[in-house]
């Protein structure tokens, strides 16, 4: 597989990869941004943009939201080229530590949540 986040001629099947093999913060993220939960907008995970895979993005906010693991700490400067590519294409990115997600999941909400009308996002 290539590196996280970056795509391959085979995009669809890592893109697939990545959705079967989600890592628990992963999971425990999707599970308050799905069916609209919050603020009423729909967040995709694992989504293709362009030649990136985020974890999660609200397409109609143009926000991205993506769960940095111990891995994050050898990928800091292709992650900072990849956010920078993704700024230049209109979206805001937000990022969370795997240990922001489990210990404090309801502020991980409230700080997506206050993104959101910065994005450009219509009011709850």
């Amino acid at each position: 597989m290539p590196p996280s986040g970056e795509m391959s001629a085979s995009s669809d099947d890592r893109v697939r990869y990545l959705r079967a093999n989600t890592t628990r913060a992963e999971e425990l993220l999707w599970h308050q941004l799905r069916r609209k939960r919050v603020a009423g907008l729909r967040f995709r995970r694992q989504f293709r943009l362009d030649h990136y895979i985020v974890d999660f993005v609200c397409l109609s906010a143009r926000l991205i939201v993506e769960v940095d693991g111990p891995s994050h700490e050898q990928t800091v400067v292709r992650d900072n080229r990849r956010t920078q590519w993704l700024v230049r294409q209109g979206f805001r990115v937000i990022r969370f530590r795997n240990d922001e997600v489990f210990d404090n999941i309801e502020g991980v909400v409230r700080t997506i949540e206050a993104a959101l009308p910065a994005c450009g996002a219509p009011s709850p």
